[in-house]
């Protein structure tokens, strides 16, 4: 079954970064969008606007920003490690943040991986391309508990 990337990003700068660095890496999966915190657990749970989606089909890995409107990357990724449904989903934080503290709450909070953007789009597009490689093609993750 094809592994799907769930990226979480408000910023279309960002978000067209990315998919155009997995592209640029042949990494051909499915990558869905949530602009927000709480689309994101719509997506996640299959409620609201994604209430159709299988629910039991979980990405291969989320690419979490941290600064999002409506509910911030930390809430999420706290929320994805309460549900027995997601709590085992790989979530890689993805952000601008240069905080330690933001950096600390991640992994507290349940983080797999914490990579801050670089501003310059080679060293993005080449984050982006070993975050890909690795989460996506090389990583085992267990199977669906649904």
């Amino acid at each position: 079954m094809e592994k799907m990337i769930l990226l979480v990003e408000d910023n279309p700068n960002d978000e067209e970064l990315t998919l155009r660095a997995l592209r640029k890496a042949n990494i051909a999966n499915e990558v869905s969008i949530a602009r927000d915190g709480q689309e994101a657990l719509d997506f996640l749970f299959a409620t609201g606007k994604y209430a159709g989606r299988e629910p039991t089909t979980m990405p291969a890995v989320v690419l979490l920003d941290l600064k999002l409107p409506k509910l911030d990357g930390i809430d999420v990724l706290q929320r994805i490690r309460a549900d027995p449904r997601t709590k085992l989903v790989p979530v890689v934080v993805l952000t601008s943040s240069s905080e330690d503290e933001d950096m600390v709450r991640s992994y507290q909070s349940g983080a797999n991986s914490y990579v801050r953007k670089p501003i310059e789009f080679s060293a993005f597009a080449n984050a982006v391309t070993q975050l890909g490689m690795y989460w996506v093609l090389i990583n085992q993750i267990p199977p669906s508990r649904g």
